[in-house]
């Protein structure tokens, strides 16, 4: 691919991982401290995604299909303004996030105020208490959340939460957005909509900008993948469903390879979350590692004019 012209389709490689040491670690160390865990392949669509991003200071970017993901916050941390899209609510958004980024809703629907969260989290954890003891401690909490908010250190970024699906974002204007960024989130939409999707994504970024998402890929033909309730694409697939040229880039030719190669990535394989071990319906059920599909990351520009 030429440098005016970078739209790709991707399968992604596990020698991102040693290539992007220093980036990875970084996540990890970000990862704990939030208290978060990665989907098994994630650590390869977030290096992909961040290493195209380019200059992130200052941009407002959205993460499309965020939920409480890392690639939110760690773009807050150097200095984006993110706009967190999720069709599922992040009203009650815990404090660990809030108390670390600038966090605001774009709507009062998207986000509760900070105190309503430790107050709910206090009832759903306080069933042997007594009433009293229950109003205590949540008047105390009341003094030291006021306390911190006044005196918490300026982050350089934000995250902006919006509940939304989507296909409509009508609370964001045409052409205001810098860049779109997309983890393992948009093959949860149909076929038929997927398109839409990508539609009104374009129509919010500005020209020049580009959407920076990682799906899930497969070599010939497209399958739903039932435990975890996504479909993977083939090359031909994703060029149609993003309105790519049919000369764009891939590395399909490429998949049975990198897919043993992810199949024998120790460092993927021994750090698998744990929510993968209790459960059957997710990419890893229950938690043994026998990868069916590649991450692949889908680089689409807004044309200009």
């Amino acid at each position: 691919m030429s440098d005016s012209n970078p739209e790709c389709i991707e399968l992604l490689s596990v020698d991102m991982l040693e290539k992007h040491r220093e980036l990875v670690n970084e996540l990890r160390l970000l990862a704990k401290s939030l208290k978060l865990e990665f989907g098994w392949h994630y650590l390869l669509d977030l290096t992909w995604i961040i290493n195209r991003l380019g200059e992130i200071k200052g941009k407002r970017i959205i993460d499309a299909g965020a939920g409480t993901g890392i690639l939110q916050w760690y773009l807050a941390e150097h200095g984006a303004e993110i706009i967190s899209i999720d069709r599922g609510s992040r009203y009650l958004l815990p404090i660990r996030f809030r108390k670390r980024f600038h966090v605001r809703g774009l709507r009062k629907t998207d986000l509760s105020p900070d105190f309503d969260v430790l107050k709910n989290d206090l009832v759903m954890d306080s069933s042997a208490k007594s009433k009293s003891e229950v109003l205590f401690r949540i008047n105390h909490l009341r003094m030291d959340l006021s306390g911190y908010l006044q005196n918490r250190e300026p982050v350089p970024g934000s995250v902006v939460i919006y509940n939304q699906d989507l296909a409509d974002l009508k609370d964001i204007a045409s052409d205001s957005i810098d860049a779109i960024a997309s983890v393992s989130a948009l093959e949860h939409n149909t076929p038929e909509n997927l398109p839409t999707v990508v539609a009104e994504l374009l129509r919010v970024l500005k020209p020049g900008g580009a959407i920076l998402a990682t799906l899930t890929g497969i070599k010939d033909t497209d399958t739903w993948h039932i435990p975890s309730s996504g479909w993977c694409y083939s090359a031909i697939s994703l060029k149609r469903l993003f309105d790519l040229p049919e000369d764009t880039p891939d590395n399909y030719a490429s998949h049975d390879t990198l897919l043993q190669d992810l199949r024998n990535c120790g460092e993927l394989r021994d750090n698998l979350a744990r929510f993968y071990f209790e459960s059957d319906q997710n990419g890893m059920p229950w938690g043994k590692w026998d990868p069916q599909y590649l991450p692949v990351g889908v680089w689409k520009v807004k044309k200009h004019g």
